[in-house]
Formats: structure tokens, C-alpha cells, sequence
């Protein structure tokens, strides 16, 4: 498998289109919206706190993620780190690996976008086992903490740099 993570705007014409054709289950979507959703708060209100990438596989996109900074972060996140949103693998990919690469190739990819963060926070539905899992390990911490989030309750994790 060959894979790299890229900005949004990096990306070519035809590299965004095929990443509008990125599509979960419907049971993922519960947790991570859509590709509409996500590209929607990634260019409705352009600007320095939304950063979106997508992991390309032979220059194909298979998935997309978001990054917050202030002014957007999330209430809930350290006002130091970055937070991670709407991480989505093609239904077709899924299985391959996709979703690890990404969150390998995330830290640098948010150290060369923020060089003054100290670290990611994401939020995870506290059901959702197999992402819990994957975040562990790849050596995000569960916080301790739950709260009511949109779906269920949510975890908060972190990777510190």
C-alpha cells in the first residue's frame, strides 16, 4: 500500500471531485457524517482554523479528515492542540489499512499546518469500540472523561507530541 495524506488544496481538480464520491455505512455515518457535511465546513467559512485532508492511495482519494484550531475548536479541546473530525475511509477501502496511514501521517501533517500545537483531541462515540481501539493502539489516551455528545456519550482522546 502506497499512501500519503494532503492538504485539501493540494489536491487537483478531479482529485476533489473523487473525493465528493467518498462514502461510509450508513452506521459509520452516525458517527462521522458525511463527505458533504465535512467538505461543507471545510469551504462555507475558509479560513486559518479548518484545515482538510485526504489520503490518496495511487493518487486516488479513499479518505478525508478534518483539523480544527481556535477559532472553531471544539468547546471541549485543549486551546493548545488540534483536534480531529470527520475521519472517513471509503466503504470500498475500508479493511486496507487507510484509516491507520491516516492517523500515522496525521501528527506531521498538523505540526507543518499549526507548528505551535502540542498535540491532537479527538471526540469518539463511547460505543464505538473498533475506533477506540485504533486510536489506543496508535497511542491516543482516553481522557477518563464522558459527555453527552449529538449521538451518545462521547470519549475525548489525546496524543500528545
Amino acid at each position: 500500500m502506497t499512501a500519503q495524506l494532503v492538504p485539501y488544496e493540494a489536491l487537483t481538480a478531479l482529485q476533489r471531485k473523487q473525493v465528493e464520491a467518498i462514502e461510509i455505512t450508513p452506521e459509520q455515518v452516525r458517527f462521522a457524517g458525511d463527505i458533504h457535511g465535512a467538505l461543507h465546513m471545510l469551504l462555507s467559512r475558509p479560513g486559518p482554523g479548518v484545515k482538510g485532508f485526504a489520503l490518496l492511495a495511487d493518487n486516488v482519494p479513499v479518505a478525508f479528515l478534518l483539523l480544527k484550531r481556535p477559532p472553531v475548536l471544539p468547546a471541549w479541546a485543549n486551546e493548545h492542540s488540534a483536534t480531529l473530525h470527520a475521519l472517513q475511509v471509503d466503504y470500498r477501502a475500508q479493511g486496507k489499512g487507510y484509516g491507520k496511514a491516516c492517523l500515522q501521517a496525521l501528527p506531521d501533517m498538523a505540526r507543518a499546518a499549526w507548528p505551535e500545537i502540542r498535540g491532537l483531541e479527538l471526540s469518539v462515540d463511547a460505543d464505538n469500540d473498533s475506533a477506540i481501539g485504533l486510536y489506543t493502539r496508535l497511542g491516543w489516551v482516553d481522557s477518563g472523561e464522558a459527555y453527552k455528545g449529538r449521538v451518545a456519550y462521547e470519549r475525548r482522546m489525546g496524543l500528545a507530541f
